[in-house]
């Protein structure tokens, strides 16, 4: 068994939809990034890479490729859903938190967790996702930002 461990971090800014854990959540802002700045999503492919010691995601989707510019993150844990399962991975579990002032994240987790689940092949109760604030401390507590981590159980087959 592997673990491993992913965080990620996007300012929030005008002009861009707000994607987290593959699911458009209604907001006036959205995170800024090279893609679509899914930062759930991030921190779970670094999760996988780490568990899998292939680096990081900077490492497979460089962020100044234009490539990746504006993709969907569900299109990158594809790719690297197919990495693991080439690597002879697959997942046991993920347990993942979003620290977000606002917009409030409790009605969207269970979306997030089917989508997750779907793209990573395994059951939806293998995926865990917990939304927390920071009491208003620090840049996401002053809603400049949204951060989350990952952690995740892989198995060799």
């Amino acid at each position: 068994m592997r673990i491993g461990n992913g965080f990620d971090v996007h300012p929030l800014g005008a002009g861009r939809p707000l994607c987290i854990g593959g699911v458009k959540i209604p907001y006036h802002k959205g995170l800024l990034g090279h893609s679509d700045a899914d930062v759930l999503l991030h921190a779970l492919i670094d999760a996988i890479l780490g568990a899998m010691a292939l680096g990081d995601i900077g490492a497979h989707f460089p962020p100044g490729d234009p490539d990746y510019l504006a993709i969907d993150s569900r299109i990158l844990l594809e790719k690297t859903a197919a990495l693991m399962e080439g690597q002879g991975f697959y997942l046991i579990n993920a347990d993942m938190i979003i620290m977000a002032e606002r917009p409030k994240m409790k009605e969207y987790i269970p979306a997030m967790r089917r989508v997750i689940a779907e793209i990573l092949g395994c059951a939806v109760d293998d995926v865990g996702i917990k939304a927390t604030t920071t009491e208003k401390l620090g840049f996401i507590g002053r809603e400049e930002g949204i951060a989350a981590s990952a952690a995740v159980l892989l198995e060799k087959k």
